[in-house]
């Protein structure tokens, strides 16, 4: 059950709590705060959510999160949080790194983690959770060269910082390690991967943006397009269901969009999966059991913290030779065979 609230200064709350009978473990709380994008963004700050969730049902913890309507807000919101019962913090994306650093470094005996974002050095009371998503992006552009019709893909991205550039650099480079295979040459608009410049909306919200975004892309001859920009991307789902996947597919990123945005769910041929809930409830779990240990952790094709979501409405449009092409290519990439640059 999930009980909202807004409060002064635009910042939402949410208590969840589990029905039933109360554990010890009911003492417990992990709480969480937002990036920009919002809790209902399809995307990171959804799927980090979900973990806590997660943690709640299989744990019988309490949960909160707090929503962040701007940057003005990170600081804010994690003040409010700290010596308020947050027995572990989860803070959600890189633009939050320095505020994060901040508070962690004010409040020593406060345990916290933050998704998409690492210290170096390592700061004693945050756990860093970062994800080898060029590993399941190549893999999604490796599919994106085989599908496509134009001999053209597209991406673009919300903000020109590294858990967002992965993304492209895995797609870019997937779609040319088609080329060297099978001697194609589709084209990849939107980001160069080598000279680290591309297409950015400059922000997580605007959903017009999206729809803007990649109409350019298609209107280049792009069929297949990856945004990778939270809900902005929702807005190129909604040109492509639009236009009618014969014209245009995409390939969502963070979480699995076919189960997330359901009105345009179709229009989906894969997704690149960051599986932030995996990694949160961890974290939640070792703050519980007391193994809490301040570092790093990564999510990689090997131990599932990254992977491609199922093909859905285009398991039967995948040829199965790309397919198993695909699965050849993710073993060769656990296995160090095959190298994905970068």
């Amino acid at each position: 059950m999930i009980h909202k609230s807004r409060l002064l200064g635009g910042v939402a709350v949410a208590t969840a709590l589990l029905f039933g009978s109360i554990s010890s473990a009911a003492a417990f709380t992990a709480c969480q705060v937002t990036d920009t994008g919002g809790i209902d963004d399809a995307g990171f700050n959804q799927t980090a959510w979900k973990g806590v969730q997660d943690a709640m049902e299989a744990k019988g913890i309490e949960g909160r999160f707090l929503e962040s309507q701007a940057e003005t807000d990170y600081e804010a919101n994690l003040n409010s949080l700290l010596g308020g019962g947050c027995d572990v913090i989860i803070t959600v994306g890189f633009l939050m790194g320095d505020a994060t650093k901040a508070a962690a470094e004010a409040n020593p005996d406060q345990k916290f983690s933050i998704v998409d974002f690492a210290y170096d050095p390592t700061i004693p009371n945050v756990v860093g959770q970062v994800f080898a998503t060029a590993q399941a992006a190549f893999l999604a552009g490796y599919l994106a060269a085989g599908m496509t019709e134009t001999g053209v893909l597209g991406t673009f991205g919300g903000i020109n910082i590294p858990p967002v550039t992965v993304f492209m650099d895995g797609f870019a480079r997937g779609a040319a390690y088609y080329n060297e295979k099978n001697g194609t040459d589709v084209k990849v608009l939107g980001w160069d991967p080598e000279a680290k410049d591309g297409l950015f909306t400059n922000n997580f919200e605007s959903l017009d943006d999206g729809r803007t975004f990649a109409q350019n892309l298609y209107d280049e001859g792009a069929d297949i397009v990856m945004p990778v920009a939270g809900p902005v991307g929702l807005g190129s789902a909604a040109l492509a269901d639009e236009l009618g996947t014969d014209k245009l597919k995409i390939v969502g990123v963070d979480a699995d969009q076919y189960m997330t945005d359901t009105e345009k769910q179709d229009v989906y041929l894969t997704s690149v999966l960051k599986r932030m809930d995996a990694t949160v409830q961890a974290v939640i779990e070792s703050a519980m059991d007391g193994t809490f240990e301040g570092g790093l952790t990564v999510g990689t094709l090997e131990n599932d913290g990254v992977g491609l979501a199922p093909f859905h409405a285009f398991e039967d449009a995948v040829p199965a030779e790309l397919k198993a092409e695909i699965e050849e290519i993710k073993a060769g990439i656990i296995d160090g065979s095959i190298k994905i640059g970068g």
